[in-house]
């Protein structure tokens, strides 16, 4: 049989995972259990997202390391994982060597083949730090609404997107200074130059694997509205060096290096036999699961960059990408400390499995989800308890009391197993994505479009 590996998205490092995070590693998790019980040669992959600007200004607020920062985190976030009894075959983190290695060699490979540019960038710098900041570390009054404390590249309050230049009195989130504009030079991959290679792969990759609705239209927004070269650096010291002279001093930008992540944590979990996942496009089908805001890194800046080296990689087959999980009428949130967190869950002494119930049936699919504690109290009770909970327990019930509490033998009801049978059939062939005209079928159902010709292409429109 095929062999299924599967990914989802790695979470960022630097706080406490909440429900919204949790769906990705308990979608996954749910289809690599099916695979497993089907047959397939499965490996379910992820880790902590390590890297980056908030990791090393978060450390700096807090007056230790990066590493003593990711470090516990990492710890965190495996054991929340744990408790929810998600059954990664891997657990990894990007802030390893092996991971270092692999990023390297990708951006080598791009360089060499043209697919590298560098320019020139006026960027915010913070005198008092003496260092360049990221967009979301310039905060300042937003010149649309007024709200005080808008980040440089987005408004929490109107939801604008800006530019830290836009900013009325500007100032460094850390230290409080108003910082000035200076130039870097930075490297960048040229999206607009992998546009052929990376059209005519999307153009089969999205139709074979089948990939979500809301993944197959922003990608092609994407490519619609024109790439773009995009930066892959940053003037930051917690990061992975760019192997390239007059570059040595800077680091990749985390979302570069991200999505490399899956690749690299492979190879620490199988040092021996990784390249027979990450090289074998014939025989490896990739599962993907992630949130509908990670969309484009897995869709365009990930497969440009495996592209672009000319090697034979094992690229994305199906994607499956949800909308947003909200709280109680607004969004979680990490920095604020809003929404239901892995360790608040825990402390609840409810269930794991009545937790990973809920998530799993409340999964926003279609559209944002909603997450209320009246909602999981209803739910749980009329669904879980209700409706499994009371049909076990009357089956108990019935056999303790007509049977002596063992079920006696007797002749299967021949009709009854071909319908039980019939129906294993179909939902094993959806989870498999084996059957196009089902698939089809069934997205036309959920998502209430119209086929003419049957032609994939045709839902997008």
């Amino acid at each position: 049989m095929e062999r299924r590996l599967i990914t989802s998205a790695l979470p960022y490092v630097n706080n406490i995972p909440h429900l919204g995070n949790l769906i990705q590693v308990l979608s996954a998790d749910v289809f690599a259990r099916y695979c497993r019980l089907a047959g397939y040669e499965t490996l379910y992959i992820c880790g902590t997202d390590e890297y980056g600007t908030a990791t090393e200004t978060k450390a700096l607020e807090e007056g230790i390391t990066p590493r003593e920062l990711c470090d516990r985190y990492h710890a965190v976030h495996r054991d929340i994982y744990a408790w929810f009894n998600i059954a990664f075959d891997h657990f990894g983190r990007t802030s390893v060597p092996v991971h270092t290695e692999t990023t390297q060699h990708i951006f080598l490979k791009l360089h060499e083949n043209g697919y590298i540019t560098q320019h020139v960038l006026r960027q915010p710098y913070c005198e008092n730090d003496q260092r360049f900041l990221a967009d979301r570390y310039v905060l300042g009054t937003c010149p649309h609404c007024g709200y005080p404390d808008a980040r440089g590249d987005q408004c929490e309050n109107c939801g604008k997107l800006l530019d830290p230049t836009e900013l009325i009195e500007p100032r460094c989130s850390v230290c409080g200074t108003k910082p000035v504009i200076r130039e870097t030079t930075h490297l960048f991959i040229d999206l607009l130059a992998l546009l052929p290679k990376l059209r005519n792969w999307i153009e089969s990759a999205a139709e074979k694997g089948f990939w979500a609705r809301n993944a197959v239209q922003m990608t092609y927004a994407w490519m619609r509205d024109g790439l773009k070269e995009r930066a892959i650096t940053r003037d930051l010291k917690w990061g992975i060096p760019v192997p390239l002279d007059g570059f040595r001093n800077k680091v990749f930008y985390v979302w570069f290096d991200a999505c490399i992540g899956y690749i690299s944590i492979t190879a620490e979990h199988t040092p021996n036999d990784w390249k027979s996942w990450w090289y074998a496009p014939e025989s490896v089908k990739l599962f993907q699961f992630i949130g509908k805001d990670n969309i484009p890194f897995h869709t365009v800046i990930f497969p440009s960059s495996l592209l672009g080296t000319g090697e034979n990689w094992t690229t994305l087959y199906h994607m499956s990408s949800t909308e947003y999980l909200n709280y109680e009428g607004g969004k979680f949130s990490k920095s604020k400390g809003i929404g239901v967190f892995g360790s608040d869950a825990k402390d609840t002494g409810i269930p794991a499995d009545v937790w990973r119930f809920y998530v799993y049936y409340n999964r926003p699919e279609r559209s944002d989800a909603l997450f209320t504690w009246k909602d999981f109290q209803e739910k749980v009770n009329a669904e879980l308890i209700g409706n499994l909970g009371n049909l076990v327990n009357r089956t108990l019930q019935f056999v303790s009391r007509f049977y002596d509490g063992v079920m006696p033998a007797g002749t299967p009801d021949e009709s009854f197993w071909q319908d039980a049978k019939k129906m294993e059939a179909e939902i094993a062939a959806l989870l498999d994505f084996a059957d196009h005209a089902i698939q089809v079928e069934t997205l036309r159902l959920r998502n209430g479009l119209g086929l003419e010709d049957g032609r994939y292409h045709d839902l997008i429109g």
